[in-house]
């Protein structure tokens, strides 16, 4: 949708203020979409002020070979939100 694009120059702009370090570049955003109209994201995009990328996904219920070994795996990710939800 065309407003997600304000939505995410928001967002962004929150980031690079309060969050991003002086060493860092600028924040990209990434807009994924299920179904992707060109000229919609053109038209929506034209004049935004901030990087953003738009994208299509497919959801699928394996990873992809070449992406195996390189995430972590479910019980990883449990165990680091369990160490964030401590400190918080």
């Amino acid at each position: 949708m065309p407003e997600f694009v304000g939505k995410m120059q928001f967002y962004l702009t929150a980031l690079d203020q309060h969050v991003r370090q002086e060493n860092e570049n600028p924040s990209i955003g990434i807009i994924l979409c299920k179904d992707k109209n060109r000229t919609v994201v053109e038209y929506a995009l034209h004049d935004a002020g901030k990087l953003l990328g738009v994208a299509t996904y497919e959801i699928t219920r394996t990873l992809p070979k070449e992406l195996q070994g390189q995430l972590p795996s479910p019980q990883e990710i449990a165990r680091l939100l369990e160490g964030i939800e401590r400190k918080g």
